[in-house]
């Protein structure tokens, strides 16, 4: 495996988990904002829109998910301190 891949995995495995914690982050605050008495009184929701999403989001499932991004974004990071590790290993063998 070249260091390169090694570094180009962590980072778009660390990208994955961003997007992944911020789609959770975004539906802890839609079902903590959620009121099913008036569900228009949001200015940016858009009236001519279909309400496809008539429920909020699981609350669990969305903490859930935040949790796994996190173990996600530890690992990738894991993966570039290997790989970075393993650059510098190789640098002082061949100097």
């Amino acid at each position: 495996m070249e260091i390169q891949s090694a570094f180009n995995s962590g980072v778009q495995g660390f990208q994955q988990a961003t997007e992944s914690a911020n789609q959770a982050a975004s539906d802890i605050a839609r079902s903590v904002a959620y009121n099913p008495e008036s569900p228009q009184e949001d200015p940016n929701v858009n009236l001519s829109e279909s309400n496809t999403e008539a429920s909020p989001p699981n609350l669990t499932q969305s903490v859930v998910g935040l949790k796994v991004a996190e173990h996600q974004a530890k690992a990738s990071a894991q993966v570039i301190k290997t790989a970075d590790e393993a650059l510098g290993t190789l640098l002082d063998v061949s100097v």
